[in-house]
């Protein structure tokens, strides 16, 4: 259980001691801190001198009722937020103490547990909206200009700031979009070598027959268009740092000449035999499982092992939590300001929509949709509805969600099959299975017929 230091902070407010105290008593076994109020009254009082994340208050009270109360609340302390209980339950009460301002509304008798789950559900729409709302350059500030504050980007910043202080060579590896460069300048930029130069690479974006002559630069007449003689990126990079991204894209051929400059510190410019030593850290990144893809023979095992000293590996976005609103705040804010428009700001369905996602695009895919919606949108307060509709609900993809994994792959089998009129070559090769393997799930599922 978190530390009471670390929990929020409740007030309760009803008329009734009794409730109070079991109210109190539940909350507190939690780790909340915990205050109470017989009246609305005394409860602005405790409001005017304490901070608070959660009110949950009564409906029916003496002299001022806990809709006053809630809209006192809504018009005055925007980051509390408000939960409704009442002996008086029906759908008009829910209606009106929604409409106040009530982010939960709880009937009594409830249980503990119920209590306990709309306390969770309310304090997690005011931790989203906290989160959206952190002034982005706190983050960037503390952490080489990387947004977030999650435990997977912490151990990532431990890192950084181990990696900076050696020469070892560091394989960075993420998935499309992480933000795998931003690491390796905050290692350049934190290093002994900050004053020298940052050159990055791409060398899944340079054809095979360039790279060499990009890498190591290449001599007058070396080949046809060789017109000058060209210092590559190594040269440019001595003295500093070369960054490798998509390293498991290069040839067998180019391993063996990087293994070169790892093992040696020397590369030889196309064209020429004479070798040039270079003084520069490499550091290295991939998308792809470099082990794996060793043992397949795709990649060098020496090689793997040259660059893969210090290993920093980043989490994906559906992995860090509220780091997806800490980034929505920082690009809305950035965006908002390139194209000359006032605040933008989200509803709470729109926050959880933005965290349930799984973002596949990572950090990436979440700046080009806030810039879209920046540019695109007329409203000030982004809704769902803003959304693409993938981040939507849709009834239509809800149906059926009851079906085990079983059911959903024979009817996926069936429905390959169908469209390929039977051919089973063609189906398996659709499915990404071989032809044994498909016969197997037909069995398996009662699908198979002898051709």
């Amino acid at each position: 259980m978190t530390s009471v230091d670390e929990k929020e902070s409740i007030l309760v407010v009803d008329d009734s001691a009794a409730t109070l105290e079991v109210i109190r008593r539940n909350l507190e076994a939690e780790g909340y801190r915990v205050f109470t109020a017989l009246d609305v009254g005394e409860a602005i009082r405790i409001l005017e001198s304490t901070p608070l994340d959660l009110v949950i208050t009564d409906l029916k009270m003496p002299r001022v009722s806990g809709l006053d109360l809630i809209r006192h609340l809504r018009e005055n302390y925007r980051d509390t937020e408000v939960m409704m209980i009442t002996g008086y339950a029906t759908v008009g009460g829910a209606v009106e103490a929604v409409k106040a301002g009530a982010e939960e509304y709880l009937a009594k008798p409830f249980t503990d547990s119920e209590l306990l789950t709309a306390v969770r559900k309310a304090l997690e729409k005011l931790r989203m909206r906290r989160a959206a709302q952190v002034p982005s350059y706190i983050a960037a500030s503390e952490s080489y200009g990387i947004i977030g504050k999650s435990e997977g980007m912490q151990k990532v910043y431990a890192a950084i700031a181990k990696a900076a202080h050696t020469p070892a060579t560091v394989l960075i590896y993420g998935e499309s979009g992480t933000g795998k460069e931003l690491v390796a300048r905050a290692i350049h930029y934190s290093s002994p070598r900050a004053s020298s130069a940052f050159v990055p690479v791409n060398c899944g974006g340079i054809p095979e027959s360039l790279l060499e002559s990009e890498l190591f630069g290449h001599v007058k007449g070396a080949f046809t268009g060789a017109n000058e003689t060209r210092a590559g990126f190594f040269l440019t990079a001595d003295g500093g740092t070369i960054f490798l991204d998509e390293v498991g894209e290069m040839s067998l051929a180019m391993q063996v000449k990087l293994l070169r400059v790892l093992e040696d510190k020397e590369i030889c410019m196309v064209g020429t035999t004479k070798a040039r030593k270079v003084d520069v850290r490499i550091l290295a990144a991939t998308n792809k499982d470099l082990l794996r893809h060793v043992e397949k023979g795709g990649f060098r095992e020496d090689l793997y092992y040259r660059l893969n000293v210090i290993n920093i590996a980043i989490p994906p976005l559906r992995d860090r939590g509220e780091d997806a609103l800490l980034l929505t705040n920082h690009f809305t804010r950035k965006h908002a300001k390139e194209t000359g428009k006032g605040p933008l700001t989200y509803t709470d369905e729109a926050l959880q929509a933005l965290t349930n996602y799984s973002w596949p695009g990572n950090v990436r895919e979440l700046e080009n949709l806030i810039q879209c919606l920046v540019v695109m949108t007329d409203v000030d307060k982004i809704d769902v509805t803003d959304l693409p509709s993938l981040m939507r609900f849709s009834a239509a993809k809800a149906r059926n969600l009851n079906r085990t994994l079983a059911e959903v792959e024979a009817e996926h089998v069936r429905n390959v099959l169908a469209s390929v009129d039977n051919n089973k070559t063609r189906a398996a090769a659709i499915l990404g299975i071989d032809r044994k393997t498909l016969r197997e799930k037909l069995k398996t599922y009662g699908l198979y017929d002898k051709e």
